[in-house]
């Protein structure tokens, strides 16, 4: 039996599981063979961006495990996000069709703004997702975001989405779009793993009732070899005798020790894989608990570092990593 995965309550009342399967460089076959096993193993919540451009394959994937009975329409949680090039307000709702067509799904389970900074729209195809100068520095629009809430706003109303959301927003801008907002975001989904905890912004947000998504739950262990840190002591949790240790005790992996970590922390974690072994042991971490000791551990490796510091587009008015959360 495949792992049941708790469903936390948004502030909008409906419900969005625990855990998810993140998608971010998952393209072509390898998609939509990822999102088929994750399926199988009993992930309802899917994680995916215009930007990542394999929306097709995603929904190719889920739209075969309806057809073949496996689960319904409402069982899966899909998430998808506005790209930075589509914040004027005019690009919105066509940026959601776009997204929609590409799912080949009526509708969207949570639709986010997936950067605060809007950039300079040059078109709709996948040479056109990053503006540049001459300097590798992004060219920038000055749309403010709260314009672009308005049009996911709409959105909702039109019934295209069913939630709305935010990524990369830090509490300065959250508080702005809560002053000025008319639907509440229900997430904001921003970097979370041992390295850069955000206990900061998982309390401020849990005060304003928003659930945190945790991406590169793992530090993207896939995108970076293990670097060893002073006395040799590694400086990535998963290669960390301790954190090994406490895996042992439990019967789990370093990386499951990682996600559990996460889940205690109460963010909703997004690991990315497309081994079927890891799809299973990332969903395999309901039935064990952290003492406030390994959780001291796991808090021990928190040094505000990100592996997605964007620091190309820093200079634009609404790049979020400037406030300390």
């Amino acid at each position: 039996m495949a792992p049941k995965v708790p469903n936390v309550r948004l502030n909008n009342g409906l419900e969005m599981p625990m855990l998810g399967l993140g998608t971010y460089l998952a393209t072509e076959e390898e998609g939509i063979a990822a999102v088929k096993m994750a399926i199988d193993e009993g992930y309802r919540h899917i994680d995916t961006a215009y930007f990542y451009q394999n929306e097709n394959q995603v929904g190719q994937a889920v739209r075969a495990k309806i057809a073949e009975g496996l689960i319904k329409r409402e069982d899966v949680f899909i998430v998808t996000k506005v790209w930075n090039t589509y914040h004027a307000p005019e690009h919105v709702a066509e940026a959601c069709q776009k997204s929609l067509d590409n799912l080949g799904l009526d509708y969207i389970d949570l639709y986010l703004i997936h950067w605060p900074m809007g950039w300079k729209f040059a078109g709709w195809s996948a040479d056109d997702l990053m503006p540049m100068d001459a300097n590798g520095k992004s060219i920038v629009s000055d749309v403010d975001y709260l314009d672009t809430w308005k049009a996911m706003e709409a959105l909702v109303k039109e019934g295209k989405v069913k939630s709305i959301g935010v990524s990369n927003f830090n509490s300065k801008q959250l508080t702005r779009l809560l002053g000025n907002c008319e639907i509440k975001p229900v997430t904001n989904q921003v970097e979370v793993n041992p390295a850069i905890n955000q206990r900061k912004l998982i309390e401020f947000c849990r005060q304003h009732d928003i659930v945190i998504t945790a991406y590169s739950p793992l530090g993207r262990p896939n995108m970076a070899d293990p670097v060893v840190g002073t006395a040799g002591i590694p400086k990535h949790a998963l290669d960390d005798p301790r954190v090994i240790e406490i895996g042992k005790k439990y019967g789990k992996t370093a990386g499951q020790v990682v996600l559990r970590y996460l889940i205690e922390l109460g963010t909703l974690p997004i690991p990315k894989s497309s081994k079927l072994e890891r799809i299973r042991q990332n969903i395999d971490i309901f039935d064990f608990k952290l003492t406030e000791e390994e959780i001291k551990v796991m808090d021990g490796f928190n040094t505000g570092g990100r592996t997605v510091p964007f620091n190309f587009s820093s200079e634009h008015k609404y790049f979020p990593f400037k406030e300390e959360y």
